[in-house]
C-alpha cells in the first residue's frame, strides 16, 4: 500500500491519526476482525473506542480503501487488497483466510449463467478446506 496519508486524501477524506492507526492496523493484520484491529491501534496510539474502530473501517471499506468480507460463521474481515476482484481460501480449523486471485477472466472474475437484469460489478467466491498447517497436525482421537 501507498503512504496511508496519501491513500486518505486522494479519497478525499480528512487525515486523522484515528484512520491513519486504523488503515496502518488493516494493512498489518490483513483479514483482520474490528476486535484484532482495536487491539492493533490501541497498542500504537493508546485509548481508541471500539465505536471509533467500526466507524474508520466502515468509512475506508465505503471508500474502497479496504475490503470488508465477512465468510459464513465468522465477524467482518477487513481486507486491504481492495480494488481487484480477488477470492479467499478459509481454513475450516484454524479460520486463517489466504487471498487467492480470479481462477480466470477479468473482474468480476466469474460470468453469471444468468444476470436475471442485474448489472453485475463483482463476484465474490470462497474457498473453503483445511490449510497446510491444520492438515499436518495429527487427528485428535474421539471420545
Amino acid at each position: 500500500m501507498l503512504d496511508p496519508v496519501s491513500v486518505l486524501q486522494g479519497h478525499g477524506l480528512h487525515v486523522t491519526a484515528q484512520r491513519l492507526a486504523v488503515l496502518r492496523a488493516a494493512v498489518r493484520h490483513p483479514h483482520g476482525s474490528a476486535d484484532t484491529i482495536a487491539s492493533a491501534v490501541r497498542a500504537e496510539i493508546g485509548a481508541i473506542s471500539l465505536q471509533a474502530v467500526y466507524d474508520a473501517l466502515a468509512l475506508l471499506s465505503e471508500k474502497g480503501i479496504l475490503r470488508r468480507i465477512q465468510p459464513a460463521g465468522s465477524p467482518a474481515l477487513f481486507d486491504p487488497r481492495a480494488g481487484d476482484s480477488h477470492h479467499h481460501l478459509i481454513c475450516r480449523s484454524c479460520g486463517k483466510v489466504t487471498d487467492v486471485d480470479c481462477a480466470v477472466g477479468s473482474a468480476p472474475c466469474l460470468t453469471a449463467s444468468e444476470h436475471h437484469g442485474y448489472e453485475i460489478d463483482e463476484a465474490e467466491v470462497v474457498y473453503w478446506g483445511a490449510c497446510p498447517n491444520c492438515r499436518a497436525k495429527p487427528p485428535v482421537p474421539g471420545p
